[in-house]
């Protein structure tokens, strides 16, 4: 076998490693993300419900579009935390805050930080980027739901 037909045969078995921890990860993080979601949606919904007989239209709009992004980030937190557990199991990277920090950079697609994954593992944190337009979009729709929602506009309507 010659130095080209290694590398080759390197470079498949790590990028199928990488694809081998990145696809359950895509995996379970989708189901907590909709899980989440699922649940703020259900308690959104009661809250705003029992918020418009004591409060203004607009404030209870706002202060629960604002509270269900916050949890929103938590959600995308929780999931890239789930992501720098990962890195530090595979030894990926050295410490949990460095990990935390690089996949929080991963996930956003941000990117600028002086962290980097080993070379064998560098196809998963472009794998976690995809997860993260993935999540954000899910995000998004979602947002774009609650808003249609609870706007005072479609309210006063109903």
């Amino acid at each position: 076998m010659g130095i080209a037909s290694g590398l080759i045969m390197e470079t498949h078995a790590t990028w199928r490693a990488d694809w081998l921890w990145g696809c359950p990860l895509i995996v379970l993080t989708v189901i907590i993300h909709v899980l989440g979601l699922g649940y703020i949606s259900q308690k959104t919904i009661l809250i705003y419900g029992d918020m418009m007989k004591h409060r203004h239209r607009t404030v209870a709009f706002a202060v629960v579009v604002g509270t269900t992004t916050l949890l929103a980030t938590v959600l995308h937190a929780t999931e890239t935390g789930a992501w720098a557990v990962a890195y530090c199991v595979i030894g990926a990277m050295p410490d949990f805050k460095s990990a935390m920090l690089y996949s929080l950079g991963a996930m956003t697609t941000y990117g600028h930080q002086d962290l980097f994954l080993e070379d064998r593992w560098r196809l998963l944190g472009t794998i976690e980027a995809l997860n993260g337009w993935l999540l954000f979009g899910l995000s998004t729709a979602f947002l774009f739901w609650l808003i249609q929602e609870v706007s005072p506009k479609n309210r006063a309507s109903s």
